[in-house]
C-alpha cells in the first residue's frame, strides 16, 4: 500500500513538472533574449521563487521579499543617484572613473557585462534612461540589467576563489565566464532534483548547482568592504579612504567565530520552508532574502516615488520590508540603561551606558549614517529642565554643530553638562587639507570615529582601516560592545531654582530648559538612541547642484517630504532621579 501511495505521488509530482516545464517553456525565447552573455534578470526567478510558506503557513518568499530590499533597489536609490551626479561635477575629470567605480555594486551586472566588452560601466546614463518619460517597454539590454540591481544571478553565481582577500574587496568578485551561456552553473546550498533543474534550466538557462558559498560572509565582503580613491582640489590623487568597512569591523570582533553576517541580515526561517513554490519539498535552514538592515527610510522614499523611480516592488511588500527593518533597528540592534541616577548638589546626575548587539561599527558603512543618544530631563510637574539630542521636522539634530555649520563637527563626550551637547556616533570625513567634508572623493581620513564597537572588537589593536579616531580612542568607557556616558544637568538649589535656558537650535526642536521657575523632583530621565540613515548635512549639502544637475535636485524633494520621519528609535530607557 505504502508503495502504491508513494508511485501515485511520483506521478503526480512529475505531471505537475512536466505541466509547469511546459507553461515556462513559452517564456524560454524572451529569457533568451534579455539574458545577456553572463546574466538574466529577476523576473526570470521570481515566478517560481515567490507564493512560499513555510512550515508555520507565513509567507517567506523568496522572490517578492528580495525586490522589496535595498539590495533590490541598489540602482534605483534616489540618493545614490545624487551623489554619483555630485561626485562626476566636483572631479568631472574623473568622472569615467567614478561612475564605473559606483556601479560595480550598485549596477553589477550592467557593470561586469560593460568591462567583458572592454568598457567601463555606467550609472548616470542608466538612471536618465530609468527615469525618462515614456520609458516603459524602451529599455536596452544593458540598461535591464542596470536597473535591476544586485539581483539573483549575480550572488548566485559568485564563487569563492578568492574570498576573504583583499583582490575580492571592492566588489572583486569572481564570476567564471569561461562556459557557454546555456546551462551556467547557479550556485545554492540545496541539491536539486532533476525534474526541478529541468524547470530551471527551461526558464531562465542556469543550471542549479549545490554550493555552500552563499552562507559565507566573504561573499558579503567583495561588496562591503570599500575604498575610494582620494583626489585634491586639482585632482591629484590624496588617498585611499577605508568608506565602507562592515567586513573587517566584524573580522576584529567576537562575531567573526560566532555568527556570519547571513545569521542576522539574513535570517533562517525557523522550522522547514520550500525554496520554490513549484511542489519544492520543505528544506531547513532556508535563508530568508529580507536583507535586514537600517535604511527604512530610503524604502520609504522608495514607496512614495515607485512609479517615478520605476519600482517594481508593490506597496504593501515595500511596506512590510519597512516594518521589519524598524524591527530589526528596534529589537536586535543595541540597548540602553541609565544608571547611577540621583540628586545632589542642585544637579541631577545619571550615566546612559549603550550596548551593541550588532556584529559591526554602529551604524557601519557609508559614512552619512549616524546613531545618537536624545536624552530628556522633566521634573516633577512633566516640564522639560534639560534636552539634549532632540531631532527637528527637518532632520537636524538640536545642538549638533555639524548640522549648524558644515565646517565644524560635534566632539566626543564622556561627560554632557549643557543642552547644546550631543553624544553622536559617527564618522566625520576630512579631505586632504583636514577640512570637513561629505564628498566622498575628497574624503582622505576621519577626523572622528566614534562608531559603537561591537562586542570583542579592541580599539587599541584595531588595523588602520577600522579604527577608532578622535576623543573615543582615549575615553576608558568607550570599548568594545559599549559606551558609558555621563550627564550633569543643573536644577538650582537642590530642588529648585535656575536651571538651564531653554531655546532652539540649528535644526529647530526644543533645547529644553526649567527657564527661572523653580524644578521639583522627583526627576523622570527619559533616554532613546535614534538613527538616521541620511544625516542632515549629507542631505543638505547637495543644494549647491541642484541646479546643475536633476538627481541632487529631485532627492532634495524626496527628502524635504520625508525629514520629519528621518530618525529612527533603536532603543529606549527611563529612570527616576530624587
Amino acid at each position: 500500500m505504502r508503495m502504491t501511495c508513494k508511485f501515485a505521488v511520483s506521478l503526480v509530482v512529475k505531471l505537475a513538472i512536466s505541466l509547469a516545464a511546459a507553461a515556462l517553456a513559452s517564456s524560454v525565447a524572451a529569457a533568451q533574449q534579455s539574458y545577456h552573455d553572463v546574466f538574466a534578470t529577476s523576473d526570470h526567478c521570481i515566478a517560481c521563487h515567490s507564493d512560499i510558506v513555510d512550515d508555520r503557513g507565513e509567507d517567506v518568499s523568496i522572490g517578492t521579499r528580495w525586490r522589496a530590499t535595498m539590495m533590490a533597489n541598489s540602482a534605483r536609490d534616489p540618493y545614490w543617484h545624487a551623489a554619483v551626479r555630485r561626485e562626476t561635477l566636483d572631479h568631472p575629470a574623473a568622472a569615467d572613473a567614478i561612475e564605473d567605480k559606483c556601479s560595480t555594486c550598485h549596477m553589477p551586472m550592467a557593470r561586469f557585462a560593460a568591462h567583458a566588452a572592454g568598457g567601463e560601466g555606467e550609472v548616470l546614463d542608466h538612471v536618465a534612461a530609468l527615469l525618462a518619460p515614456g520609458r516603459a517597454g524602451t529599455a536596452t539590454s544593458a540598461q535591464s540589467l542596470a536597473v535591476d540591481g544586485v539581483s539573483c544571478t549575480v550572488c548566485h553565481q559568485i564563487r569563492s576563489d578568492n574570498f576573504g582577500d583583499e583582490s575580492s574587496f571592492d566588489g572583486g568578485f569572481v564570476i567564471d565566464v569561461s562556459g557557454p551561456a546555456e546551462g551556467r552553473p547557479l550556485y545554492g546550498p540545496y541539491d536539486v532534483d532533476a525534474g526541478r533543474a529541468q524547470v530551471m534550466r527551461s526558464s531562465s538557462a542556469y543550471e542549479p548547482t549545490p554550493s555552500e558559498t552563499l552562507r559565507s560572509s566573504e561573499l558579503c565582503a567583495t561588496c562591503h568592504t570599500l575604498f575610494t580613491n582620494a583626489l585634491d582640489d586639482r585632482g591629484a590623487p590624496a588617498g585611499v579612504l577605508p568608506e565602507q568597512m562592515p567586513y573587517p569591523e566584524w573580522l576584529h570582533s567576537d562575531y567573526a567565530a560566532s555568527r556570519s553576517c547571513q545569521s542576522c541580515h539574513m535570517p533562517a526561517v525557523e522550522g522547514a520552508a520550500p525554496i520554490t513554490a513549484i511542489l519544492g519539498p520543505p528544506r531547513e535552514g532556508v535563508l530568508q532574502h529580507a536583507f535586514l538592515g537600517g535604511n527604512a527610510f530610503v524604502l520609504g522614499i522608495l514607496k512614495d516615488h515607485a512609479d517615478a523611480l520605476d519600482v517594481t516592488a508593490t506597496a504593501d511588500e515595500l511596506e512590510a520590508a519597512i516594518a521589519a527593518t524598524e524591527r530589526h533597528l528596534a529589537e536586535e540592534t543595541a540597548r540602553i540603561r541609565i544608571a547611577d541616577a540621583r540628586v545632589a548638589g542642585g544637579q541631577v546626575r545619571f550615566a546612559v551606558d549603550v550596548e551593541s548587539l550588532s556584529g559591526h561599527k554602529l551604524p557601519t558603512a557609508y559614512p552619512s549614517r549616524r546613531v545618537w543618544l536624545h536624552v530628556t530631563v522633566r521634573d516633577a510637574d512633566g516640564t522639560v529642565v534639560f534636552e539634549s539630542g532632540a531631532v527637528g521636522p527637518d532632520g537636524a539634530i538640536a545642538g549638533n554643530a555639524n548640522d549648524a555649520d558644515p565646517a565644524a563637527f560635534e566632539p566626543h563626550y564622556t561627560e554632557i553638562t549643557a543642552p547644546d551637547q550631543v553624544q553622536i556616533y559617527e564618522p566625520i570625513l576630512g579631505d586632504h587639507a583636514g577640512r570637513v567634508t561629505t564628498g566622498l572623493i575628497n574624503g582622505v581620513a576621519y577626523l572622528k570615529d566614534n562608531r559603537i564597537l561591537p562586542a570583542g572588537f579592541d580599539k587599541t589593536t584595531a588595523p588602520e582601516e577600522v579604527a577608532v579616531r578622535g576623543a573615543a580612542l582615549d575615553d576608558a568607557d568607550f570599548v568594545g560592545g559599549s559606551d558609558r556616558v555621563r550627564y550633569r544637568v543643573d536644577v538650582g538649589g537642590g530642588q529648585g531654582g535656575g536651571a538651564q535656558a531653554g531655546g532652539a537650535n540649528a535644526g529647530g526642536a526644543h533645547a529644553g530648559g526649567a527657564q527661572a521657575r523653580g524644578a521639583q523632583a522627583p526627576f523622570r530621565i527619559e533616554a532613546e538612541l535614534l538613527y538616521e540613515a541620511i544625516g542632515y548635512r549629507w542631505a543638505q549639502n547637495l543644494r549647491p547642484y541642484a541646479e546643475a544637475a536633476p538627481e541632487p535636485a529631485r532627492f532634495l524633494d524626496y527628502y524635504a517630504a520625508a525629514a520629519h520621519g528621518s530618525a529612527k528609535r533603536v532603543a529606549r530607557a527611563e529612570a527616576e532621579a530624587r
